[in-house]
């Protein structure tokens, strides 16, 4: 292999496990934080609970892949 390439296999396993630890964590943070809230919500409230979903997941998508590039960038100590 190439060296560059070593280089970008090297980087996209990093982001690939700082990703996996980050989405890990945040499925428990929020199953353990706002799951029974949650599940209330949906029984009663089910469009309402819909939209929050969306809007969590595209929260979630939006957040952790700023925290991640910004860790990469970290560990880099350049920006990309």
């Amino acid at each position: 292999m190439k060296k560059e390439t070593t280089k970008t296999v090297r980087a996209f396993v990093i982001e690939l496990a700082i990703y996996a630890v980050l989405v890990i964590t945040y499925f428990f943070l929020v199953l353990h934080l706002l799951g029974q809230w949650l599940y209330q919500l949906e029984i009663h409230h089910r469009y309402f609970y819909a939209g929050l979903a969306i809007l969590l997941i595209v929260g979630q998508a939006v957040l952790l892949e700023s925290l991640t590039t910004f860790l990469i960038r970290l560990i880099r100590g350049r920006s990309e």
